[in-house]
């Protein structure tokens, strides 16, 4: 992709008693962009880590953009004594995260935070744990479409493998250490995302029956080389939603936008212009 001016600096917003990292843009002040883009971060994922991606692509398109941290995650509000029991407190959640987080971002805090920023009908650009609420999210709201990389619609055994091996990584190996400049708390961040994954509730996780009630257009990206999931991930959104797109990367992980970037630019350019 061509080279963009620098993401902005990102700031803080306050939703009602949360408060969350954002960055919010326009590629060209002096052009009212038809789309913007909300970029949806993976389960260790943060604004830093997007890196400057998300400007380069709306700068691309011509698109606004929007990329913001989970609780927990980036600079937004920490998450209290995440490897205790859940609670919340005053509308602030503490302690572990629950089965159903991902329900939770899809349809409680993203539309708080799409009509503090006054944006309707966004495109939705979700990686991983991002591309899964960006998946619920559209199942119960209006979005002009969703673009989903390597989503999670169900747990596969490979992915558990993978979440264990990152715990390895992370207590014994180069993890921790890869992931504290992007993160206020990095033990926060990690633990909440491996724990509620390796557990015992959350092998029952599977929202492919909520995927048809899509109604927007979808373009489903996935690397063939992903150790978090196979085919069968985007395969049985296509099944569930007829208007799908698939696009299936060889020489690709579990990132696609770090792993293929112009692959991926280029397909969601030709996405959004036949929107």
């Amino acid at each position: 992709m061509p080279t963009a001016t620098p993401s902005p600096t990102p700031t803080k917003l306050s939703l009602k008693n949360l408060t969350l990292e954002v960055a919010h843009w326009q590629p060209d002040q002096t052009i009212r962009a038809a789309h913007t883009l909300v970029f949806l971060h993976e389960g260790l994922g943060s604004v830093a880590m997007w890196r400057d991606w998300p400007a380069r692509l709306c700068q691309r398109l011509g698109c606004a953009g929007l990329v913001y941290s989970r609780q927990g995650y980036g600079q937004s509000d920490p998450v209290t004594n995440v490897r205790g029991p859940s609670g919340e407190t005053a509308g602030v959640r503490h302690g572990r995260l629950l089965p159903d987080y991902m329900h939770r971002e899809a349809l409680e805090i993203l539309p708080t935070l799409l009509e503090a920023l006054n944006i309707q009908r966004p495109v939705l650009v979700g990686h991983s744990d991002g591309g899964t609420i960006a998946l619920i999210h559209a199942s119960r709201f209006e979005v002009a479409a969703c673009v989903v990389m390597a989503p999670h619609v169900m747990v596969e055994d490979i992915s558990i493998q993978a979440i264990l091996a990152a715990r390895q990584a992370y207590e014994h190996g180069p993890l921790r250490q890869r992931l504290t400049p992007y993160h206020a708390d990095v033990d926060c961040a990690f633990w909440q995302w491996n724990d509620v994954w390796l557990s015992e509730a959350f092998r029952g996780f599977d929202i492919r029956p909520e995927l048809g009630s899509i109604r927007a257009p979808l373009l489903a990206i996935q690397g063939e080389n992903d150790p978090y999931g196979t085919m069968a991930q985007i395969d049985e959104i296509a099944r569930a939603v007829p208007q799908t797109q698939l696009l299936k990367l060889p020489n690709c992980g579990h990132s696609p936008q770090r792993d293929q970037p112009e692959a991926v630019a280029q397909a969601v350019q030709t996405f959004i212009r036949d929107l």
